[in-house]
């Protein structure tokens, strides 16, 4: 999938109007109907099949709350809501060129990890004036590592503000399928997914937001490849690691970041020759020496906690030459030049376009960062920005943004923990 790109100066982009919100619409059946036509060779090609509990085909409206693994997430609650109406919270770069079209099915765009009161109002309307369920990925992002992406604070008191009950989505072998970091080459697997109801109408009206935060937080704590591995789920295909060095981008024989490599079925460290072999199920097994970390989530939270370290005694530093996109309206992704991307203990800091940008971001201004691997086929990403302007810094050179988006997470946490003392 791609986006509509043009070129333009910062100073031009920055003058063009900004979007006008739009209340969210409830789509008509005829828009449903070609949502889920144009699912269906998805949906054979990995023989979908779905189960749900009985109490979710009451009456809704629901808040609808999904895992995000990939594209094809969309596909699959296309079948298991059809024809039942619903509005769907999605980022504003899925808007990017079709706009119009994007909202008759149902679309309520936001921006990523920003706080946004104007999507709550938006999702209140759909529910409460529309009638229309609302279908909400609460990661926001497709995950890295099989698990999920860290959630934001508040989903409980969300629930409580919208005052409907709650659906819950989990899907298995969508990750598996598709995972972010292979660049977009699909696997054969199943997929399947069950739906279950996570919280009651009671449950809204008697029970706190925390304890209801704590029923969302525990149906999010799933592990894409325990489920392969325990399930004996094979991945035959020989182009499974390609691009795993986005996701374990640092050695743990030598600790070297930034030269591995994904390739085929293997990982290889260029600094100390150190390979591992991307198993069938799933595994990481060294082919030279001890295996370090055989499943793939414990590398990741390793990482995370060299990450934290350099932190914690002030060394953490990202520093890359970038070429910057901009997004304000929903017509195109606007590239408006070169720039300099710096990351440090006191947050982001973007500058270019001969001078003309300058841009700060608190590290807490987010819990989590937009970073993505080959964002719409351009390239690996990192997004910072507000309300009235996204930058999509895409680093000239091998950067892992993965390492950025877990020092973002652990600054937000350190940062916070030192307010609240």
């Amino acid at each position: 999938m791609k986006i509509k790109v043009r070129h333009m100066a910062y100073e031009d982009v920055m003058a063009l109007p900004r979007s006008k919100h739009q209340k969210p619409k409830r789509p008509h059946i005829l828009f449903r109907t070609l949502v889920r036509l144009a699912s269906q060779i998805d949906l054979w090609q990995t023989s979908f099949s779905y189960t749900k509990d009985k109490d979710c085909d009451k009456n809704g409206p629901y808040l609808i709350l999904m895992n995000h693994s990939s594209f094809i997430d969309l596909k699959l609650i296309s079948k298991m809501l059809y024809p039942r109406p619903y509005c769907v919270v999605s980022t504003t770069d899925a808007m990017v060129g079709k706009g119009w079209l994007m909202r008759q099915i149902g679309c309520i765009p936001t921006q990523k990890f920003i706080t946004d009161m104007t999507l709550i109002r938006d999702m209140k309307y759909a529910l409460q004036e529309k009638k229309t369920n609302v279908l909400m990925f609460p990661e926001a992002g497709y995950s890295f590592d099989g698990r999920s992406t860290t959630l934001p604070r508040g989903l409980g008191g969300l629930v409580k503000l919208l005052g409907v009950p709650v659906l819950y989505v989990q899907t298995y072998g969508a990750f598996a399928r598709d995972p972010l970091y292979n660049g977009l080459q699909n696997r054969k697997v199943k997929v399947s997914a069950h739906m279950s109801c996570l919280i009651s109408t009671d449950d809204v009206k008697y029970l706190s937001a925390e304890v209801l935060e704590e029923k969302i937080n525990n149906a999010f704590s799933f592990d894409n490849f325990a489920w392969q591995y325990e399930n004996k789920i094979k991945i035959t295909e020989k182009f499974r690691a390609d691009g795993l060095e986005r996701l374990l981008y640092k050695c743990p024989a030598c600790g070297v970041e930034g030269k591995n490599t994904g390739k085929g079925i293997h990982l290889t460290c260029q600094a100390c020759g150190k390979v591992y072999e991307l198993t069938e199920l799933g595994r990481m097994a060294a082919v030279n020496g001890e295996t370090e970390y055989p499943h793939i989530p414990h590398w990741f939270d390793w990482e995370r906690a060299c990450v934290r370290k350099e932190l914690e005694q002030g060394t953490y530093t990202l520093e890359t030459d970038v070429d910057i996109a901009c997004m304000i309206d929903d017509k195109a992704l606007y590239m408006v030049g070169e720039g300099h991307l710096s990351h440090s203990v006191n947050g982001f800091r973007l500058t270019g376009c001969d001078g003309k940008l300058s841009f700060e971001q608190s590290p807490v201004a987010s819990h989590s960062l937009n970073a993505d691997y080959f964002w719409y086929e351009i390239g690996d990403v990192i997004c910072i920005g507000n309300r009235q302007c996204l930058y999509y810094c895409f680093p000239k050179e091998k950067t892992p943004v993965a390492k950025a988006r877990l020092a973002t997470e652990e600054l937000y946490k350190i940062k916070m923990k030192e307010r609240r003392s």
